[in-house]
């Protein structure tokens, strides 16, 4: 049996988010410059996205850039922004034809103009899609986006649009970045470490955390449905105990 003849397409996790790492140490392995592993992942990025939708997952959401990638050497951020340009480009057909509705979470205002262009039309050209919704996180970081969300509620509570003890989790949630879209169900790392890296901090406080080492640019679908097979392996407690979610299952 393959690994894509294990998975139940009944029980799908509904969101799933992908750190995508390796790119740099999969190119200098290979003795090549580090920019090359980035063009290498742009295939990867195309074939995950389209096994997603393929299976029927209904979101998917890809850290491409953090706001602290903006550090790293200027010609390495040049490339990533103009590969993030091309893979634009070069996908707008297959997301326009095949209903994906494109998103983005960040200081996405900070990037150069031909990307934020090229990124925000197509946002607004396929945000009546109702097929997977694919979020880029871009110059995304998951402490600031809390604190981003905590002055948002500090304003609102000091303008009298709420009382500070109104601000619960709820309230706190609707000032994210990903306000309206499900908390991640399953995150995935690839490259072999084993931490968050500053990625969605609030929304990923029970999703099952998935790390295979295998570099970026060599992980495609079939890494996907692995990880997918797992997570449906493996039974989601939410702090209560197994007798108490066999009793709801009754």
């Amino acid at each position: 049996m393959s690994v894509l003849e294990e998975i139940d397409k009944s029980k799908l996790p509904a969101h799933i988010a992908i750190v995508m790492d390796g790119n740099g140490r999969w190119a200098t392995s290979r003795g090549m410059a580090r920019t090359e592993g980035h063009r290498h992942g742009t295939d990867s990025v195309s074939d995950v996205v389209r096994a997603a939708r393929e299976l029927g997952v209904k979101h998917l959401t890809l850290y491409a850039f953090s706001t602290q990638n903006w550090r790293r050497q200027p010609d390495e951020v040049s490339t990533l922004m103009n590969l993030l340009h091309d893979y634009l480009e070069r996908e707008r057909a297959e997301i326009m034809d095949n209903g994906i509705r494109l998103g983005a979470i960040g200081e996405i205002e900070r990037l150069p103009s031909h990307v934020y262009d090229r990124l925000t039309g197509l946002m607004r050209d396929s945000a009546a899609n109702t097929g997977m919704t694919l979020t880029l996180a871009l110059s995304y970081g998951g402490r600031e986006e809390i604190v981003r969300a905590a002055q948002a509620a500090a304003r609102a509570a000091v303008e009298g649009k709420v009382h500070p003890g109104q601000v619960d989790e709820g309230f706190f949630a609707a000032q994210l970045y990903t306000a309206g879209l499900p908390d991640p169900d399953l995150v995935i790392r690839t490259s072999g470490e084993q931490r968050v890296s500053n990625f969605l901090l609030w929304q990923i406080s029970y999703a099952e955390l998935y790390f295979t080492d295998t570099l970026w640019p060599d992980f495609r679908r079939e890494g996907l449905y692995r990880a997918i097979a797992d997570f449906q392996r493996r039974r989601r407690r939410y702090g209560m105990t197994d007798e108490q979610i066999g009793e709801q299952g009754r």
